[in-house]
């Protein structure tokens, strides 16, 4: 448990006395409880944690090594008890029908999605990925979404460091961010100058450029692993030219 501690908190670059003033837990204390002359009590480590803002997965393996029953379920999403969530998921993309709009779990595999992401890629063209969608290896891999993204540079920036920094609490997305490494390019990190925010410009199969901006939706205090995983990813049209595209 000494060992897990002190590297959650290495990671968010925080010194023991930091911690400590965060967590009420005493300096001294805490250099115990990472050197192994002390065992921190499930109350003490539970302090810590919420300090560090660990995920549920880094307090789960924490309680683990401490010795403790683990605090949070890993529910597959097609689980019986996901019903309530898979339900709230499909009312979610159904509003959002006009929109395209998709479900990512934690490696940014694509496990929902509705209409209007159909009516995207339909626009699109053929040659897109067929079957089981990851939106790492479609967007920042050669061919594909890359081909059809006019600022493929700056999105494959900004999608690669949103990831780099999921994957210090995601164990398996960093497994995949080091299988997709080596296949990268350095690419240009500079927001277009005048813009709100990054928009995803893509081009349509009949040449019409598509612009939309990306937001997400998250569950609000989630008690299961892959539930706090989850993110919704909402398309929405940037100027009217798209919107009216989707529309027809």
């Amino acid at each position: 448990m000494s060992q897990v501690l002190a590297s959650l908190r290495k990671q968010r670059r925080y010194s023991q006395l930091e911690l400590a003033l965060r967590s009420g837990v005493s300096q001294r204390h805490l250099s115990c409880i990472e050197t192994g002359r002390a065992r921190a009590g499930r109350e003490t480590l539970a302090a810590l944690l919420d300090a560090l803002g660990a995920s549920l997965a880094e307090r789960n393996q924490a309680l683990l090594a401490a010795g403790y029953a683990p605090a949070h379920a890993e529910s597959a999403l097609d689980a019986p008890a996901m019903a309530p969530v898979r339900a709230a998921l499909a009312q979610l993309l159904q509003a959002q029908d006009a929109t395209p709009t998709l479900v990512l779990d934690g490696e940014y595999n694509v496990v929902m999605a509705n209409r209007g992401l159909g009516r995207l890629l339909a626009l699109l063209g053929p040659g897109l990925p067929t079957g089981p969608l990851n939106l790492l290896r479609a967007t920042l891999g050669e061919g594909g979404l890359r081909e059809r993204c006019l600022n493929g540079d700056e999105l494959c920036a900004e999608l690669w460091g949103r990831a780099q920094r999921e994957a210090e609490h995601l164990p398996r997305l960093k497994a995949l961010l080091d299988e997709l490494r080596p296949g990268l390019k350095p690419w240009a990190q500079q927001l277009p100058s005048g813009q709100p925010a990054l928009a995803l410009r893509l081009r349509a199969a009949d040449g019409q450029v598509l612009s939309f901006y990306s937001a997400f939706t998250s569950f609000g205090t989630p008690l299961d692993i892959t539930l706090a995983s989850l993110k919704v990813e909402h398309l929405f049209p940037a100027d009217e030219a798209t919107r009216a595209c989707l529309a027809g």
